[in-house]
């Protein structure tokens, strides 16, 4: 019952389930767009979805670039996608004076990369009583994110999520060790493979991150042959006009087709 979404039926630790959704909250229009798409592949393929998208992207590469449309608009807008779409949703905080505000509307409060050693932040999130999706840093080793599963322990909360999504390999670049997959697991706490930031290249444009998005299926039928328990994805109509993440996302064009074959080769894991 620890992962359990009781508003929705979701276990996030029974099958195979996906987090997916445009990178940044562009427009309410927007995000309604692609969480009513999402909703209804993931419907048809029976894949248990949660919407994700950033009301504040407070990493970005350039002073310049768009982080969002703030706290306040942004969780008005998941809070009213969550309720007229029914589907869970994920953003992430950056501060611990974001959390309880957060807590309020969100199901899963996401800690990104960066900060997922702030133990402020974590217990923060933790005493929400909500499931806190913790991004692995690219600077950490797999096992090192057993502190932070203590930390969020200690706080009182055991509704954890880890995810694997790449670790800095040189400059502007990232790799995935498919050993953290069954090293995180072994913490007790479901993991799951941020399949479309593992192919960022951070930086990798000057002013803005790059990306290799060719490489989005082969990585997301590795990670589910290899065993995770979801996937994340940020998925766009059109990736050249993203705001925020548009060099690695998936275009929503061909995320049915890849869902087919990750729920095939997923069947063929569980049989």
């Amino acid at each position: 019952m620890r992962y359990l979404i009781p508003d929705f039926g979701i276990d996030l630790s029974s099958e195979l389930f996906l987090i997916a959704g445009p990178c940044v909250i562009e427009s309410r229009d927007h995000a309604f767009f692609i969480a009513s798409e999402l909703k209804k592949i993931t419907g048809t393929h029976t894949i248990p979805f949660v919407f994700k998208a950033s009301y504040d992207k407070a990493n970005r590469t350039s002073i310049n670039s768009f982080r969002g449309l703030g706290i306040k608009e942004g969780l008005q807008i998941l809070s009213d996608i969550r309720q007229e779409l029914h589907v869970p949703v994920l953003s992430d905080v950056h501060e611990a004076s974001q959390c309880k505000a957060a807590g309020e509307v969100l199901d899963i409060l996401q800690i990104p990369a960066f900060l997922s050693r702030q133990t402020d932040l974590l217990l923060a999130a933790a005493e929400t009583g909500k499931i806190v999706n913790v991004k692995k840093g690219q600077f950490l080793a797999p096992w090192e994110m057993k502190n932070v599963v203590e930390k969020i322990h200690e706080a009182g909360s055991d509704r954890v999520l880890l995810t694997e999504r790449g670790a800095s390999f040189g400059y502007n670049n990232l790799v995935v060790d498919f050993r953290s997959f069954p090293i995180m697991q072994s913490f007790g706490c479901p993991v799951v493979f941020d399949v479309t930031h593992s192919l960022q290249l951070p930086g990798g444009q000057g002013q803005r991150s790059g990306g290799q998005p060719e490489y989005i299926p082969h990585l997301a039928r590795a990670g589910v042959a290899a065993g995770v328990d979801g996937l994340f994805m940020e998925v766009h109509e059109n990736p050249d006009r993203a705001l925020s993440d548009g060099p690695n996302s998936l275009p929503l064009q061909e995320f049915e087709g890849l869902l087919r074959i990750i729920k095939e080769i997923d069947g063929i894991l569980k049989r």
